[in-house]
């Protein structure tokens, strides 16, 4: 089974494309943890709250190592840090997540990071999209959602457009 933990950017990103069908369609469990149901309920930026914890695909599992969300929440925020121990303590396949940071953190303890972005990669290899460019582009000028130059240019190749 290909079970996956996301933090909050991957279904914030891929629910303001309207696209949050991939994740069923990519992932057969995909998990998130209790601190990442409340920043999609409760966005900080403005944005529309996502109910997450109602999608049927989405399940909602605490991590049990507190000590070790507490070590994560050190240097990330509680979603990240719950993501990246509940993803460790499941044994996932990769943990959603976009942030530099948490990223690093994510790879430093044996995890493969996945971005929103290479959910989207994902789908275009699977034929579930067409374009990636312009989903960035929507991205990035209606959520504000940091693209460097060098990784679109990477993205786009990668995807043929």
């Amino acid at each position: 089974m290909i079970a996956v933990v996301s933090d909050t950017s991957p279904i914030r990103a891929l629910g303001h494309l309207k696209r949050l069908d991939l994740l069923p369609a990519l992932f057969e469990k995909v998990l998130i943890p209790p601190a990442v149901a409340h920043e999609l309920e409760n966005p900080k930026s403005g944005l529309p709250p996502l109910r997450g914890i109602y999608l049927p695909y989405v399940e909602l599992r605490p991590p049990l190592d507190q000590k070790r969300v507490e070590l994560f929440c050190r240097t990330l925020d509680r979603g990240e840090s719950e993501a990246i121990t509940l993803a460790l303590e499941i044994g996932a396949a990769a943990v959603l997540i976009d942030e530099k940071a948490a990223r690093q953190e994510a790879q430093k303890v044996g995890l493969l990071p996945v971005g929103v972005l290479g959910v989207l990669l994902q789908a275009k290899q699977k034929k579930l999209v067409d374009r990636i460019g312009p989903m960035m582009d929507k991205l990035e000028t209606e959520i504000q959602f940091f693209i460097s130059s060098e990784l679109r240019r990477q993205v786009l190749t990668l995807a043929g457009e």
